[in-house]
């Protein structure tokens, strides 16, 4: 059974100036302002967190450079920190001849280390964004990383999903499969993949 958690913890707005022509403008009238949505991936990687500070820095920063306003008023522009965990249930483990069968007390342990890690991870990425004065806000999601992700974006009718790249060769994506390359081709917004640091590619 698919699972949502959702909580805005950061209390800051930044309104600003229009934004490229390449994503949706933000009038500077407050009255009639609509608020820009992005929405990031964020797990316990280095790549996700690149990604958020590459949005920041080269998006939100840049386009919102003012002060924070006032908690209560519209935002021109909003974040929502995604973090999805894998279905967890009573299976049996691991294949083979010696199987164990997870109890239900196993299960919920689990579970809980899964939500405690999903809290302390969204809670890092929420702390870069207050200090960015960037508002914020966190989405805790269970099931397939690349179906849930998708479907948070639509349903939210964000203008643009954040996402970042491991990286992986050619050979290692065809067995393992990607993330941003499943919501490059379902996802139906705008969508930016950043890649980590130059290095040496992976085989």
């Amino acid at each position: 059974m698919e699972k949502t958690t959702r909580t805005e913890t950061s209390a800051y707005a930044c309104p600003g100036e229009a934004m490229h022509s390449q994503v949706p403008t933000v009038k500077e009238t407050t009255a009639t302002r609509t608020t820009w949505k992005v929405m990031v991936a964020i797990d316990d990687s280095g790549e996700s967190f690149n990604a958020l500070k590459w949005a920041i820095d080269n998006l939100l920063r840049r386009n919102y450079p003012s002060a924070a306003t006032a908690a209560d008023e519209i935002p021109a522009a909003m974040v929502t920190l995604v973090n999805v965990q894998p279905t967890f249930g009573p299976i049996i483990y691991p294949p083979g001849p010696n199987p164990v069968e997870l109890t239900p007390m196993m299960v919920e342990a689990v579970k809980k280390s899964q939500e405690h890690n999903a809290s302390e991870v969204l809670s890092r990425a929420l702390q870069i964004c207050r200090e960015n004065k960037v508002r914020a806000e966190t989405l805790i999601l269970e099931g397939d990383a690349k179906d849930r992700i998708c479907e948070a974006a639509e349903e939210m009718h964000v203008d643009l999903l954040v996402v970042g790249s491991r990286g992986l060769g050619k050979i290692k994506r065809a067995f393992l499969g990607s993330v941003s390359d499943y919501c490059a081709h379902h996802v139906h917004c705008p969508i930016l993949i950043v890649k980590p640091p130059s290095k040496e590619p992976n085989l």
